[in-house]
């Protein structure tokens, strides 16, 4: 850069006169930066302002606001247990209260579940006495079961307020879906501060969050939110004791997808009716057999 060119980048920059020092500074950073900003007074190459832009805090706090209010979306969930098995789940997603209706894919043949809460709804292979639903309460002790949903508006709330995520640029899911990433690797204490900083969940919400997540060691996220303000893919790394999980979820229809529905009662029988009833059947089974003199069923043992 010559000299008359330094003074015009340190007069642009300063605007008016300052202190000699202060001109001094001025004229370096303009010298300094990259040669595609030589002589515009963008010393950083625009960076400051791109970061600023794409401030991670303040896009995942918007994106929590639209999706928490959609209350629903489709999910496409690839899971990696800590066992090595994969499984999926295909269908609804919704949340406070957590909930879903999602096709559940693995070695066995695919089952259908539903869950709204603590109940949960089990498609029967077989239906029983002519009910084709199994239902279980989650809630131990009268007390809420507390547990991870793998919804968009969890895993936008796993990152609220947390400096350490950050933007790594616009671009292509491996979907072909134009969107914003944005990545980091977090702790369990991280964890427990989500959402301390930007107070946008509703307490209790906030607390039910906090109790999920303490069992986990290490969180690693790749997020992916749309044009549309709303996530269109989490790939997330999390350990805790049992080992590692590997989960690949894709979200779409927000706020379209209809809402998760509990299935009619009568077609509903409870575990707890159906250990019953099986109890009540060995039982007869025993005594036919003592009567018989053959001996029972030993159902003590």
């Amino acid at each position: 850069m010559g000299e008359n060119q330094m003074k015009k980048a340190v007069r642009t920059r300063a605007g008016i006169a300052v202190a000699g020092t202060a001109l001094l500074v001025g004229g370096l950073a303009a010298c300094g930066g990259d040669k595609a900003d030589a002589g515009t007074g963008k010393a950083d190459g625009g960076k400051g302002a791109d970061a600023k832009a794409h401030s991670s805090v303040e896009a995942v706090k918007a994106s929590y606001l639209k999706t928490a209010a959609a209350k629903f979306a489709q999910a496409e969930l690839s899971i990696v247990g800590a066992d090595g098995k994969t499984h999926g789940q295909s269908g609804t997603k919704g949340w406070y209260p957590s909930s879903h209706d999602v096709i559940l894919k693995s070695e066995k043949p695919d089952t259908r579940s539903i869950m709204i809460g603590d109940m949960t709804y089990t498609g029967l292979a077989q239906p029983r006495d002519g009910k084709a639903w199994m239902s279980m309460d989650l809630a131990k002790d009268g007390k809420p079961g507390v547990r991870l949903n793998d919804d968009p508006a969890e895993y936008l709330a796993m990152l609220l307020g947390q400096e350490k995520l950050t933007h790594a640029g616009a671009g292509k899911t491996a979907d072909g879906i134009d969107a914003e990433h944005y990545k980091g690797s977090f702790t369990t204490a991280d964890l427990l501060t989500a959402d301390e900083s930007t107070k946008v969940m509703e307490d209790a919400n906030r607390t039910y969050l906090h109790e999920a997540v303490k069992h986990i060691t290490t969180f690693e996220v790749d997020l992916w939110i749309g044009k549309d303000g709303y996530p269109v893919r989490a790939e997330t790394v999390s350990t805790d004791a049992e080992g590692t999980t590997k989960t690949t979820a894709k979200f779409s229809d927000f706020a379209v997808a209809d809402p998760v529905q509990a299935p009619p009662a009568e077609q509903v029988v409870s575990l707890d009716q159906m250990n019953a009833e099986t109890d009540q059947k060995l039982k007869e089974a025993d005594k036919r057999l003592r009567d018989a003199g053959l001996g029972g069923l030993d159902l003590d043992s």
